[in-house]
């Protein structure tokens, strides 16, 4: 999605560098610290599938994005670029309440987020991608790692979160 978008920018190039930085805070930084946490058994796998478990993970995920706004601030980067970030952001704290409680599925919102920012910032085009989100939805189900619950309120918080998110910052 990252390079989706930056590769949208008026100037391309400038869109795929900052893509890479937004890529670089919102998914390298996160699944190192994932590995991490896994080598020494603080999880048990990459999906960190305990509830409690990701009431520490994602408030690191959402310093390291927030970590990544500064920069794209200061140096002006695409305003399309930013409100992708801020929309992750907003999207991780809408998220962590919900998962105090409740396993809310982060695929499904993640997922249905990106369609989202991309239909609004590169083409409506990309709505046709939603199917995706379901098949995704399928998955969880099929691992058990969500019930259709999660799942429907994960893809719901995505698309209502970070879409009017990123739409009022473009």
């Amino acid at each position: 999605m990252c390079l989706a978008l930056g590769a949208a920018q008026d100037d391309m190039l400038v869109g795929l560098a900052w893509a890479v930085h937004a890529v670089v805070f919102a998914a390298v930084l996160p699944m190192a610290y994932i590995k991490y946490g896994i080598r020494s058994g603080r999880w048990q796998d990459r999906h960190v599938g305990q509830r409690e478990r990701r009431l520490h993970l994602i408030p690191v995920i959402m310093a390291s994005v927030g970590i990544a706004i500064a920069p794209m601030v200061l140096f002006h980067a695409p305003a399309q670029m930013t409100a992708l970030v801020v929309a992750m952001l907003a999207a991780l704290g809408a998220i962590l309440p919900v998962t105090a409680f409740w396993k809310i599925s982060v695929h499904t919102a993640v997922s249905a987020g990106a369609i989202t920012i991309l239909t609004l910032g590169v083409s409506p085009w990309w709505a046709a991608a939603s199917p995706l989100v379901a098949l995704i939805g399928w998955s969880r189900g099929v691992l058990r790692d969500h019930t259709l619950g999660q799942v429907v309120a994960g893809t719901v918080l995505g698309i209502i979160v970070a879409g009017p998110v990123f739409a009022c910052l473009i």
